[in-house]
C-alpha cells in the first residue's frame, strides 16, 4: 500500500508542533522538516504512538538553497505528498542599521526563497494525488510595514501575494492553495510576556498556537483561500489609515529593543 504524506516545515515547536499534532490527529502521515537538534526524533515517535500515523523526519537548514533541492529530491523519490505546510520562517526586531547582512539574508532566504522553492519542487508530486493542499503561513504583518522589523513584514507580504496568485493559477487543478495570516502567538511564557509588553497591539494579536493550527486545517479542508485566525486584529489593521497605523505599530514594536 502506498501512503500519502503531509510535509511540514519548521516542525518542532510552537505553531509548528501544533500543526504536526493537528495533522496527525486528522490522520495525515507526516514528513517533518526542521533544523538539527530540535527534538524531531522524539516528536516523531510521540506522534506515531499517539495517533497511529506514519512519521518520518529530516533535519536540514532550509535557508540554504542546495538543502532545499536535496530535500525535495529525497521526498519526490520516496514519498507521495498530498499536503504541504510552508511554516518555516524567521523574524526578529532590531534597528535596520544594526542588522547584519547575514540577518537580512536569512529572513529573505527562509521566508521567501524556501517557501517558493519547496512549493515549486513538490508541485508535480502534489498534482499526482487525488486531492492536495498547500498552506502557506504568512502573518498579519503582511498587511502593514513596521519599523524595527522592516524586512520581515515585506517577506510576509510576499508570501501572501505569492499564495493568492498560485491559488488562482491552480484553482482548476486538484491542488488547493491557502494562506493564513496569524498574529503573534503564545509559544512560551517568555514570548507571551514580550508580546504583552508591546501594549495594546501586542495583546490584541496574541494567539494560542493549538487553536491556530486547528482552525487552519479545518478551514483549508473547507477550501478557505485566506484564513484569518484573528479577524478583529485584521479589521483594526485594515481600518486604520497607514499614517496612524505605521507609527502606532512601530512604537509598540520598539519596546522590544528598548
Amino acid at each position: 500500500m502506498e501512503y500519502s504524506y503531509a510535509v511540514l516545515t519548521g516542525a518542532s515547536q510552537g505553531l509548528r508542533k501544533s500543526f504536526a499534532q493537528e495533522l496527525a490527529k486528522k490522520g495525515f502521515n507526516l514528513i517533518l522538516i526542521s533544523l538539527p537538534h530540535q527534538d524531531l526524533p522524539s516528536l516523531s515517535l510521540n506522534l506515531q504512538q499517539q495517533f497511529g500515523v506514519q512519521v518520518v523526519y529530516k533535519e536540514t537548514d532550509l535557508s540554504i538553497k542546495e538543502n532545499i533541492i536535496a530535500l525535495c529530491d529525497w521526498i519526490n523519490k520516496y514519498y507521495n505528498v498530498n499536503f504541504l505546510v510552508n511554516n518555516a520562517g524567521i523574524g526578529g526586531t532590531k534597528k535596520f542599521e544594526d542588522a547584519t547582512a547575514f540577518y537580512i539574508e536569512k529572513i529573505i532566504q527562509l521566508n521567501v526563497l524556501a517557501t517558493s522553492l519547496l512549493t515549486h519542487q513538490l508541485l508535480a508530486n502534489l498534482k499526482k494525488q487525488k486531492k492536495s493542499y498547500i498552506l502557506n503561513v504568512s502573518s498579519l504583518a503582511a498587511f502593514s510595514p513596521i519599523g524595527y522589523k522592516t524586512v520581515y513584514p515585506a517577506s510576509k507580504a510576499f508570501i501572501h501575494s505569492f499564495s493568492r496568485g498560485l491559488y488562482q493559477e491552480l484553482k482548476e487543478t486538484n491542488v488547493f492553495v491557502s494562506v493564513v495570516n496569524p498574529g503573534a502567538m503564545a509559544t512560551n511564557a517568555e514570548v507571551s510576556e514580550r508580546i504583552r509588553n508591546q501594549g495594546f497591539f501586542g495583546k490584541l494579536t496574541l494567539l494560542n498556537p493549538d487553536k491556530v493550527a486547528e482552525k487552519c486545517i479545518k478551514q483549508i479542508i473547507k477550501r478557505d483561500t485566506v484564513i484569518m485566525v484573528n479577524p478583529m486584529s485584521w479589521l483594526m489593521i485594515r481600518i486604520l489609515p497607514i499614517w496612524i497605523r505605521l507609527p502606532l505599530m512601530t512604537k509598540a514594536i520598539k519596546r522590544e529593543i528598548c
